[in-house]
């Protein structure tokens, strides 16, 4: 036995190691497991905003880290969804007549 260990009772002892791979488990550490937050995604129209919205939907499943280059990917198509609204539009072939 170690110095260490020398107060600790044998059966706690042989059960250290056991506890020592539970503590590997993110439940374990107290850590939950990723889980869907229920928030209904209301369609508004705009298919490629839509599709962004249900983008975010994939960081249900992922850890907390996980979330940050979702959120960025779905701001950056919104983002040029907006932008794309201000730009001027292509006159067509008889709207540039003299």
């Amino acid at each position: 036995m170690t110095d260490d260990m020398a107060d600790v009772p044998e059966a706690a002892q042989a059960q250290a190691p056991e506890a020592a791979e539970a503590a590997d488990v993110p439940e374990a550490a107290g850590e939950a497991a990723p889980a869907p937050l229920g928030i209904v995604r209301t369609p508004t129209g705009h298919a490629g905003v839509d599709a962004r919205l249900e983008r975010l939907a994939e960081a249900d499943h992922l850890t907390a880290d996980g979330h940050v280059a979702v959120y960025e990917d779905v701001h950056r198509g919104l983002r040029d969804a907006l932008t794309a609204l201000d730009a001027p539009s292509v006159p067509g072939p008889y709207e540039n007549r003299s």
